[in-house]
Parts: C-alpha cells; sequence; structure tokens
C-alpha cells in the first residue's frame, strides 16, 4: 500500500491538522450538498412548486438509505484510524478489504428492498396526490443506484480513517459538475422532471466511483493486497458492526424523525406549499450544518488516531478547537438566514405563497445552527473512541423524545403553526449538547471501546 495515502494525525499543530483535515471534507460534501440543492432548484424553476415537493419527498427517503450506509462507514473509518494510530498496518488492510466486501453485498440487497417498497413508504409520508409521480420517479431512479452510492462512502471512509480528505474531494468536484450539466440538459431539454435530476445524479456518483476506482489502481494503493484481504473476516467484520452499526442505526433514527416530520406537514392544509417550504428548509440546513459535519468527522478521525496512539489531552483538545472553528462558522450562517429569507427562498421558487410561509419557517429553524457544532463534536470525540452507541442514544433522545413529539405538540397547542417543526428541531439540539457534556466530562471515552 503507497505510503502517500497515510498521514499522521498524532503530531504537531491540532488547529491546523483540523483545518487542513476538515476543509476538504467541508469542500467535499458543500460540492454534494451544493449538487442536491441543483437539483431542487432546477427542478422548481422549470417544473414549479410540485417538482420541488416531488424531489422534497423523494429525497427524504434517499437520505435515510444514505444515511445508514454513511453510518456504517464511520465505523470503518475509527477501526482504520485506530489501527493506524498504532501502526497495525497488516491489521488496517484486513479491514479495508472487509469493508470493502461487505459494503458491495449490501448494496445490492438494500437496493432489492427499497425498490420493493416504493408505494409503500411514499403512502405512509402521505405524498400530495400532485406530486405523486415525480416523488415516485426520482425515488426509484435513486435506489437503482444504490451500488454507486455506497461504493463512493466506502472509499471516502477508508481513506479519511488513514487520514486523507483531499482525494474524496477531487472525485467529487467532478460528479459536482457533471451532476448540474446533467440536471440542466435533463430536465430542461429533455422535460424529464424530477426522474431527469434522478438520473443525473446517479450517473455523476458512477463517474465519482469509476473515477476514484482507476486513481487508486494506477497510484497502487492495492500494493501488499492478496485475493483472501477482501473476504469478509468474521473478527473484523464484527468489530465493523460493533463501531458502525450504532452509527448507522443513528443515521436511520435522525432520518426517520424528520421523515415523521414530513408526514406531519404533508396532513396540514396546503400541504404541498408548506412540503415545498420544508424541502427548501432542508436544503438550506444541509448547507448550514455542513462546517460542524465536517469538523465532526475530522475530530473523529484525529481523536481515534490520538486515542489509538494513548494521547487523551490531545483527543479533548482537538474536540475543544473544532467546536470553536465550526461554531464560528455557523453562528456567521445564522446571521445571513435571518437577515435574508426571502432571497434564498426566491432561489428555489418564485412563487408568493411559498415566501411568504417559508420565510417565518427559515427564521425558526436556523437557530439550530448554534447548537449543532457542540453537538457533532462531541459526538465526533465519542465516534473517535469508538462509542458510537452513545452517539446513537444521544440521536434517539433528541428525535424521539424531544424533536418529533415537541414538533407535534407545538403544531397542535400553539400559534406557531408549521413554524413549530423548526422550533423542534432546534430545541432537539440542544437537548443533545446537555447529555453529550455529561459524557465528555465522565472521561469515559479515554477507554477506547475496541481493543485493538
Amino acid at each position: 500500500m503507497a505510503d502517500k495515502f497515510r498521514q499522521d494525525l498524532t503530531k504537531g499543530s491540532v488547529g491546523k491538522q483540523l483545518i487542513q483535515f476538515s476543509v476538504p471534507f467541508l469542500l467535499s460534501n458543500l460540492l454534494q450538498a451544493f449538487y442536491s440543492v441543483a437539483d431542487m432548484i432546477i427542478v422548481g424553476r422549470l417544473c414549479g412548486t410540485h417538482g420541488i415537493t416531488g424531489v422534497n419527498i423523494g429525497s427524504q427517503i434517499n437520505i435515510l438509505v444514505t444515511g445508514a450506509a454513511f453510518g456504517l462507514a464511520v465505523g470503518g473509518t475509527v477501526l482504520i484510524a485506530q489501527y493506524g494510530g498504532a501502526q497495525k498496518f497488516d491489521e488496517q488492510r484486513k479491514t479495508i478489504g472487509t469493508l470493502f466486501t461487505a459494503y458491495m453485498i449490501l448494496s445490492v440487497v438494500c437496493t432489492a428492498v427499497m425498490l420493493f417498497l416504493d408505494n409503500t413508504l411514499l403512502d405512509l409520508l402521505n405524498t400530495p396526490e400532485v406530486a405523486y409521480t415525480e416523488a415516485q420517479n426520482y425515488y426509484n431512479i435513486c435506489m437503482a443506484g444504490l451500488v454507486f452510492m455506497f461504493a463512493y462512502n466506502v472509499i471516502s471512509a477508508i481513506l479519511r480513517g488513514m487520514g486523507d480528505s483531499k482525494r474524496p474531494l477531487y472525485f467529487v468536484l467532478i460528479a459536482t459538475i457533471v451532476n448540474i450539466i446533467g440536471d440542466i440538459i435533463l430536465v430542461g431539454p429533455f422535460n424529464m422532471g424530477a426522474a431527469g435530476a434522478a438520473y443525473a445524479t446517479v450517473g455523476a456518483q458512477a463517474l465519482s466511483v469509476i473515477l476514484s476506482l482507476i486513481y487508486l489502481i494506477k497510484n497502487h494503493f492495492f500494493i501488499g493486497y492478496k485475493k483472501d484481504d477482501f473476504k469478509v473476516d468474521k473478527e473484523k467484520m464484527k468489530m465493523l458492526l460493533k463501531l458502525g452499526l450504532p452509527s448507522s442505526v443513528q443515521q436511520v433514527v435522525v432520518s426517520f424523525s424528520f421523515l415523521t416530520l414530513t408526514a406531519l406537514v404533508n396532513s396540514l392544509p396546503n400541504a404541498a406549499i408548506a412540503s415545498a417550504c420544508q424541502g427548501i428548509g432542508g436544503k438550506v440546513n444541509s448547507f448550514a450544518v455542513l462546517p460542524s459535519l465536517a469538523m465532526s468527522s475530522a475530530v473523529s478521525s484525529m481523536a481515534g488516531q490520538n486515542i489509538g496512539a494513548g494521547e487523551h489531552a490531545r483527543a479533548k483538545k482537538t474536540m475543544l478547537t473544532g467546536m470553536g472553528i465550526a461554531f464560528a462558522i455557523s453562528a456567521i450562517v445564522f446571521v445571513i438566514v435571518e437577515m435574508f429569507p426571502q432571497p434564498i427562498i426566491s432561489l428555489f421558487d418564485t412563487n408568493p405563497e411559498v415566501i411568504s410561509v417559508g420565510t417565518e419557517y427559515m427564521r425558526y429553524i436556523a437557530l439550530d445552527y448554534l447548537f449543532v457544532p457542540f453537538v457533532f463534536c462531541m459526538n465526533g470525540l465519542a465516534i473517535g473512541a469508538g462509542y458510537t452507541n452513545f452517539a446513537l442514544f444521544n440521536a434517539c433522545f433528541s428525535s424521539i423524545l424531544v424533536r418529533v413529539p415537541f414538533a407535534y405538540l407545538i403544531v397542535s397547542l400553539t400559534d406557531l403553526g408549521f413554524n413549530g417543526i423548526g422550533l423542534a428541531t432546534g430545541l432537539a439540539s440542544f437537548a443533545s449538547i446537555i447529555v453529550g457534556a455529561i459524557f465528555v466530562a465522565s472521561g469515559k471515552w479515554k477507554k477506547p471501546k475496541i481493543k485493538i
């Protein structure tokens, strides 16, 4: 295996390494979020509010599946990082082979199951009849391309676990350009609606995977690997599941809570307008939380290596530094959204009713941006130590016991109505901060969950 893919994160300036590691990851996720937003902007501009509603509902389910895939990849990143910190490269190689093969098998199973459940899931979400066809087309095409999404996640997880966050950025940059061009052509001249946006997304992901594999092979990444390394090692698989399954369930729980809120929105009067506003708010959210998400991944990778090397003080400093950097960025985003909600919404849809309803909703949901930097970075420390089950508990607590119940209560019992969903989102993150602070103060994270 080429050493240039490895980076030692146990030495040097914590702040400098966090920024160097997180910026490529941030840019990579910004690009992914950008072409997801591009889907909605282009469909909204060319197909109207019903197109936005269809993409919103279809993509909500897609996010659930991709979140589960990302969660499992987290286990791989942690284990690979800890083996790297302990200088156990043979064990690292076996982990990489097992992770890759398991992911490919899982992608085939998920594709079959999700395609079978299309009508069932769309009906459960109370999908408005006027947007049903658009939502179904977007959903089915994205589910048919799951193998590419899974492959991209596993390659990125492997590289980040080894301390390399730059190369995933290069691959997704190309995919973003291809996706936007595909959107414009397929939704525009070909008049394919939400289906065109989905084809563009899947095609872009496929290209990203192909290019990344070609690059790794040409740069001798797999030198030293044997055929047997790609057999599923039972012990490694147990460790990956122990670390990754809680993160996967965490992502599913969070996504499911938002799907529940989507069903609530679709049950309100004028559901198509409310769903479009929720979709726009969700896409803006996908940008707003990215600095915190990138910092969380950087913290988990750096903390994983440092905990593997026994550098606990450095691991905690990594978390605190990450919080400061992420909060500074999130606060700026919060101010921008609070001051200019109408221009932001009009990028997606010029319907006066959507702008009117969405303006207040955006201002309420923006409160969440002030809390997520602390939640994500504390979870990053826990995940780096292998305590993915804590991150799962925190997600279940905030999503199931706070976000969903409070959303229903606020919508039902106050004059806030639809805006109560945005307020409940912020309350859930604030509750997560309290739980996270208790875990960090306990010092339990200093004892790695997995003995490597």
